[in-house]
């Protein structure tokens, strides 16, 4: 897929979010859905290293780490609905920043289930915490499809920098996961 292409989708998938970028249309669930991870600096970041990570793997971890994560999410979110919550959540989704952030700076390639678990395990904290953000009179289904939306594509933006720039910059991206796991150690310094 080529980086146009790439754009292009992403910008399709957040086209309905334009039409209420001004005030007066209500909360349905499904702008606020899209609009929670990309508000918060933790979400961002963790969703974009998953991006930029499973693009440095190789074979299947290439997708299998995105679906697991969008995936596992999507349970963390319906457990969030339900009310569970995760002890340490808030600690938990910043040292998955942390964690996330060394994985991308260090280039690290774990066996594939080694990756896949710790991505699961990082998914259900920042599902649980989408799902229990759930603003009151929102369609808890719209409010889903909007993080789960909104996720892939941080996801794809992360891996297609990692595709698609010259091999020359790949120090940068080394550097950007630096930058999130040092973000992720303040997370949870604060």
């Amino acid at each position: 897929m080529s980086l146009k292409k790439l754009f292009t989708a992403a910008a399709l998938l957040l086209a309905p979010a334009l039409a209420f970028a001004h005030p007066g249309h209500g909360d349905n669930g499904l702008v606020a859905g899209i609009s929670h991870p990309l508000g918060g600096i933790d979400h961002l970041l963790a969703m974009v290293a998953v991006g930029l990570w499973a693009a440095q793997q190789k074979g299947a971890a290439r997708w299998a780490l995105p679906c697991t994560f969008v995936g596992t999410m999507l349970i963390g979110g319906v457990l969030g609905f339900e009310g569970l919550a995760l002890p340490a959540l808030e600690s938990g989704i910043a040292a998955s920043v942390l964690a996330l952030g060394l994985a991308v700076a260090l280039t690290v390639r774990p066996p594939l289930f080694v990756a896949v678990g710790a991505t699961a395990l990082f998914a259900l904290f920042h599902g649980v915490a989408h799902g229990l953000e759930l603003p009151d009179m929102s369609n808890p289904w719209a409010y889903a499809a909007g993080f789960v939306g909104a996720t892939a594509v941080l996801h794809a933006a992360g891996y297609a920098v990692v595709r698609f720039l010259p091999a020359a910059a790949a120090p940068l991206v080394r550097v950007a996961g630096a930058a999130s796991a040092a973000t992720g150690v303040w997370l949870l310094a604060g």
